[in-house]
C-alpha cells in the first residue's frame, strides 16, 4: 500500500492557503473554506491510499475547487490565489481519472 503523498501535499496547500487568506485579509469565508476543502482532499487522500481505485472524494474535491477557482481566476484575472489552486485542482483531477484508467 503506497501512501497517496500528492493528494495529502494539495490538500495541505489548500489549507494553508485558507489560513494565508484570513491572516493576510481577515477572511473567515477563505478560513472556512480553505480548512474545509484542505481537510476533505486530506480525507480523499487517506481512502486512495486505503484503495488506489477509490477516487470518488478527492476527484470530488478537485473538481468543485477547479469550478470554483477557474470561475473566480476567470473574473479577476488574478493569479494568486485563483489561478494557482484552480491550476493545482486540474492538474490533481487530470491525475485522479488517470488512475481510474
Amino acid at each position: 500500500m503506497s501512501v497517496d503523498w500528492i493528494g495529502f501535499g494539495y490538500g495541505l496547500v489548500v489549507a494553508l492557503g485558507g489560513i494565508v487568506g484570513y491572516i493576510r485579509k481577515g477572511s473567515k469565508i477563505s478560513l472556512v473554506a480553505g480548512l474545509f476543502f484542505g481537510l476533505l482532499a486530506c480525507y480523499g487522500a487517506y481512502w486512495v491510499t486505503h484503495d488506489p481505485k477509490d477516487v470518488k472524494i478527492s476527484l470530488f474535491t478537485a473538481f468543485i475547487l477547479t469550478t470554483i477557482m477557474g470561475v473566480r481566476f476567470k473574473r479577476t484575472k488574478k493569479l494568486m490565489p485563483a489561478g494557482i489552486i484552480a491550476g493545482l485542482s486540474l492538474v490533481m483531477v487530470v491525475r485522479l481519472v488517470f488512475r481510474l484508467i
